[in-house]
């Protein structure tokens, strides 16, 4: 264990969690819901059969599962082979989602949750309760990443709706470029009947604010004709101009081409007719080719989605796709292999299975408002449901207690972060105070 002013190095590695979640978990909700249609379920108190052991802040702790990517960026001299990671990541930060239908514990005011791997530190706080907003700022010594999000839940009849609203920042020190962008809706369907099922969609367009370079990327929705969890776009340089198209699944890989080397190809393709053998691959490039620039606007980072109706869609259905030998298309991320129980475990990557655990060796240098001592969560994860509703009660109405002595102030008075106007944005955001790892909790409040 490495153990720091700044930071705790968190070695301590499970396979699993103490107990495998209750059968029935992921069952029929309707009869909790069916009084929700159109409501913002952040709002509703939710029985604590619907949660999986963790907080809304350690979730977004899960971005950082493949950090290394960033480091990658941070080392391309090329500005489109950075922005080709930067978008890499974004994609990567969703993987964690496929299949998580169990409900993250609403932080309380004041949570913290931090966590330090592989050369990189982040901490989170919950900056306000109503509405319910949550910082974080992550960094390490090629880049940082920050934001703040504040998640919309709604029940739309048979499906919920999560809308994480917000707008996050990557930094890249070397280059002294920074990049935003606000991550797609998710979707769960099948809330009447049906197993549960996970779908992002929307469009994300990623700004380098340095020197115009720009990523735009569309998750599809599934339908009866569309393959489910496509994801494609393309990277234009500052004059406009496309220098990569991109392509893959956001829960498997994403793939990147040259527009150089697809547009040899298309004009090749256009003298020869296609092997009936590589017929279904090269069908994937054709379509690649019908993406439409001008149907991906320029807009705001706040303004309404892209109009995409012209796009075609882009067919992949396997984990690898068969490439045509005249196509250079590389490989930039594939998703990690799940932990062979993650099924009886909230479907818990890897990476989920670390972030709640307390190695006896933290726990005394841990923030007494850390998410990792929260009670109701830590009596879930040990398969003590009546125990964690319980400890989940008493939080909650300790926690009104509390905010009535600031009702006279929505925000309150977050301790690591400070509510501003995001330089790069020009909208209001909470910036991280840096004060948070010299360790100084006096005048800590006690929140659990």
């Amino acid at each position: 264990m490495n153990m720091t002013n700044e930071g705790l190095d968190c070695g301590f590695h499970r396979s699993r969690l103490p107990s495998e979640m209750n059968q029935g978990q992921e069952g029929n909700i309707m009869s909790i819901l069916k009084n929700c249609l159109g409501k913002e379920l952040s709002k509703v108190t939710m029985p604590v059969t619907l949660n999986e052991p963790l907080s809304f802040l350690q979730r977004i702790c899960e971005y950082m599962e493949y950090a290394e990517i960033l480091n990658q960026a941070s080392n391309e001299e090329d500005p489109a082979d950075r922005m080709k990671f930067v978008a890499t990541f974004a994609v990567s930060a969703l993987a964690s989602n496929w299949e998580r239908v169990g409900k993250p514990f609403n932080p309380l005011l004041g949570e913290t949750y931090e966590f330090q791997r592989n050369g990189f530190k982040i901490v989170c706080e919950q900056v306000s309760h109503h509405p319910p907003i949550s910082a974080f700022h992550a960094e390490s010594p090629h880049y940082k990443f920050y934001g703040s999000i504040n998640p919309k839940i709604k029940f739309m009849g048979k499906s919920i709706e999560i809308q994480p609203k917000g707008v996050v920042t990557v930094e890249l020190l070397r280059w002294k470029e920074a990049y935003t962008w606000s991550n797609v809706n998710c979707c769960v369907h099948n809330i009447v009947m049906g197993k549960l099922w996970i779908e992002q969609h929307g469009t994300m367009e990623i700004k380098n604010h340095s020197n115009g370079y720009r990523a735009v990327l569309e998750f599809k929705e599934a339908s009866s004709t569309k393959e489910a969890n496509q994801v494609y776009g393309f990277i234009e340089n500052n004059q406009k101009i496309p220098v990569y198209r991109l392509y893959g699944k956001w829960n498997k890989l994403l793939r990147c081409v040259s527009e150089s080397d697809f547009q040899r190809y298309v004009h090749q393709k256009s003298d020869k007719k296609a092997d009936a053998s590589n017929d279904r691959s090269r069908k994937i490039f054709s379509k690649l080719n019908n993406l439409k620039m001008s149907s991906f606007l320029s807009v705001s980072i706040q303004e309404d989605p892209i109009d995409t109706t012209q796009l075609e869609d882009l067919s992949i259905n396997d984990d690898e796709v068969q490439i045509p030998s005249e196509i250079q298309s590389v490989l930039l991320w594939k998703c990690n292999e799940r932990p062979e129980n993650s099924d009886k475990y909230y479907h818990f990557t890897d990476f989920a299975m670390q972030l709640n655990a307390m190695d006896p060796e933290i726990k005394d240098v841990l923030c007494p408002t850390d998410s990792r001592l929260r009670p109701d969560i830590r009596c879930l994860e040990e398969g003590d449901n009546s125990g964690a509703s319980a400890q989940k009660n008493r939080l909650e109405e300790k926690q009104r207690n509390r905010t009535r002595n600031v009702k006279h102030n929505e925000i309150g008075v977050p301790r690591w972060f400070k509510h501003g106007i995001n330089p790069l944005t020009k909208y209001e955001d909470w910036m991280f105070t840096g004060n948070y790892w010299e360790r100084n909790y006096s005048n800590i409040s006690e929140i659990f």
